[in-house]
């Protein structure tokens, strides 16, 4: 893609839509809810408030540029670097999408501001919505969510409850799991509970792989991923790991670029750095989401690594890379 990217990143591999070519329409985290599990780190606004944060028109035109490119991916997805829905455009954004191509639009959400026909109206307009559900009590979900203090678990449900008759598309609902708080059985007893009264058409568990906002935050092995997953239900799925690049090997450290850099590495280190600020990435999801062969990635890496303007923090024996804070 020509020239630097302000509003889309990747396209990335995510395990939820394979490659994944991401739109960021609200300000660094800006949102509603406030995770323990987020990879992103601290929420440093809580809000309920919808405002036109970036409007619908460079968000297409930049789209447009990406496309003329050449761009490749499975979805356009509506996430970031915060709450999508809190952007009252979101609907003009996604109308203006489906213009220009036919690439299925998909929208992650918390879903915490699905109980206003508003947002119900402008996340109906897309292909697939992938809201969040982590708790079925209020205790729980305060512990592990950390709401707007005007967003109860009944606020949540009921609004999921109502986008699930009005919606006739796809929705995937994720149940992030975490160690000693929502996977005793009562807890997943009052998930699957409340997942009965939204009928998702799947329901996806995960659990944390990366880098979280609270520390100690660790994620579940198999064993007991594959038992709540059969508590959840039939339509459970469990979300593995991307798969590692087929030319990846174990890493190697630092590789010295040196100074003769042309103008395409410049604009595929812009990239990197683009994909780094939302969200931590590991060598093999740079790699599947470049498009690029490790050698090559790491490159990139070590030049943003000596310039300082990212770090490397290990997590379950994996190195992820993100942008210093």
């Amino acid at each position: 893609m020509a020239g630097e990217k302000k509003y889309f990143y990747g396209p990335v591999p995510s395990r939820r839509l394979g490659r994944s070519f991401g739109v960021d329409i609200v300000p660094f985290k800006v949102c509603t809810l406030d995770c323990v599990y987020c990879q992103l780190g601290r929420t440093t606004e809580k809000s309920i408030e919808r405002k036109a944060y970036v409007p619908a028109q460079p968000i297409i035109a930049e789209l447009k540029d990406a496309l003329d490119n050449g761009l490749k991916t499975d979805y356009i997805t509506i996430a970031g670097s915060g709450e999508p829905t809190l952007n009252s455009s979101l609907g003009e954004i996604v109308e203006g999408i489906k213009i220009i191509t036919n690439i299925p639009i998909a929208i992650v959400t918390n879903g915490t501001l699905l109980y206003r026909s508003d947002v119900r109206s402008d996340c109906a307009k897309a292909d697939v919505v992938l809201p969040s559900l982590d708790a079925g009590d209020e205790r729980t979900f305060k512990k592990i969510n950390r709401p707007h203090r005007d967003i109860s678990i009944e606020k949540l449900v009921s609004g999921l409850c109502s986008f699930r008759k009005e919606f006739t598309g796809q929705i995937w609902l994720e149940v992030f799991v975490v160690d000693s708080i929502n996977t005793g059985i009562e807890e997943i007893a009052a998930i699957r509970a409340v997942i009965e009264r939204i009928s998702p058409d799947k329901v996806q568990l995960n659990t944390a792989v990366r880098p979280t906002a609270k520390a100690g935050i660790n994620k579940l092995d198999e064993r007991k991923l594959v038992a709540i997953a059969q508590s959840l239900g039939g339509n459970c799925e469990i979300i593995a790991d991307f798969p590692p690049a087929p030319d990846s090997g174990p890493y190697e450290g630092k590789v010295d670029i040196g100074s003769n850099v042309n103008f395409a590495a410049i604009n595929a280190t812009k990239t990197l750095f683009s994909m780094l600020k939302r969200r931590p990435c590991s060598l093999d999801d740079i790699c599947s989401g470049m498009s690029i062969g490790r050698n090559e990635a790491l490159k990139y890496v070590t030049n943003l690594l000596n310039k300082r303007v990212i770090c490397s923090e290990e997590k379950d024996g994996k190195v992820f890379f993100k942008v210093v804070s």
